[in-house]
């Protein structure tokens, strides 16, 4: 255990790089580590513990709500509702934002999150995750509202996401560099496994729904031509695709690739949530190296207009980004 650098240690070690350099920014890290912990769990027994299948109930987003969805949203909301650093916290699941108990008026911090990503693959035992965010406050010493939450993804202080699969590994950066941990359940801590992760220079994959296809625009189609051109940086690309966004993305830091889901007749304004989805992968998508954007505007610019904003997205590789920006500027 002595040789190990957990994630404890690292953000002990760090303590002073990080914003406010005060404790409350590594002890919010480390909370929303022991909820991610949790999760892991109770996706690990969720077929002995009926908490498979759906609820019969839809979210805001007029989809429907797993069992898992809602223990895994409820735990991160009370995970964090007692921290004094944390004044309100926004989720995927829920309409509105909710006021935490410890925090309400001098938290300095809000949180928002998707608490299950990949719902729909929860109960064929396919990899799922969990997204989270982290922004400072304009105001202090009143009660949070919706319009703190609204602001450039440019303003996250720290984002990161769990991947619950063969193993649940542990993503953040707080804005310099991106770090990987991997649960060790021996001994019950998330060890230091990626450390500086940086997407490659080669693009290997690429991740879409193809059975979207007969929606897509000519921007997209135009893409995926480029893609499976076999030719030049895509001599060796191939399509792999999870449906668990923050799976794909993780899979594409790590081997080299990118992810759309942009804007289509269907959906055209997109599908995936700004706040709690496309703005922290594209954080940590830029600190290791690439880029996202929504087809015309960086991603960490956008504003969102409410706290279930959608936009299209495309995010890995810089170049592959830039090529896809290209063909939309001259559609």
């Amino acid at each position: 255990m002595a040789g190990l650098m957990t994630l404890s240690r690292y953000n002990l070690q760090r303590r002073r790089e990080y914003e406010g350099a005060t404790g409350d920014f590594t002890l919010l890290i480390s909370h929303l580590a022991l909820a991610c912990k949790i999760v892991s769990r109770e996706v690990a027994r969720a077929g002995l513990l009926d908490v498979l299948g759906k609820t019969g109930d839809q979210n805001v987003q007029g989809e429907q709500v797993t069992k898992l969805d809602v223990l895994s949203n409820e735990l991160l909301i009370e995970v964090l509702s007692d921290l004094p650093m944390v004044a309100a916290v926004a989720s995927e699941e829920d309409e509105q934002i909710r006021i935490t108990r410890a925090g309400r008026l001098t938290g300095r911090y809000l949180v928002c999150f998707d608490p299950l990503d990949g719902s729909s693959n929860i109960d064929v035992n396919v990899t799922i995750g969990t997204i989270f965010s982290i922004r400072k406050r304009q105001t202090v010493g009143a009660e949070a509202t919706t319009e703190d939450f609204l602001r450039a993804g440019s303003e996250q202080v720290a984002a990161g996401y769990c991947v619950y699969g063969s193993s649940t590994v542990f993503v953040y950066s707080t804005g310099d560099g991106v770090d990987g941990f991997t649960l060790d359940p021996n001994v019950g801590e998330f060890v230091l496994s990626h450390p500086g992760m940086r997407i490659p220079d080669a693009t290997t994959c690429w991740s879409a729904n193809v059975g979207n296809t007969r929606n897509w625009l000519p921007t997209t189609l135009a893409f995926v031509d480029k893609l499976t051109s076999g030719q030049g940086r895509y001599a060796k690309c191939s399509l792999r695709y999870v449906g668990t966004l923050v799976a794909d993305v993780h899979r594409n830091i790590l081997q080299g690739g990118v992810f759309f889901y942009p804007d289509d007749k269907k959906s055209p304004l997109g599908k995936l949530r700004l706040l709690y989805e496309a703005h922290p992968l594209a954080y940590l998508v830029e600190q290791a190296g690439g880029k996202a954007t929504d087809g015309h505007r960086r991603i960490l610019d956008i504003v969102p207009d409410g706290l279930h904003t959608r936009v299209p997205l495309v995010i890995g590789n810089g170049p592959d980004v830039d090529l896809y920006s290209a063909l939309a500027a001259a559609a």
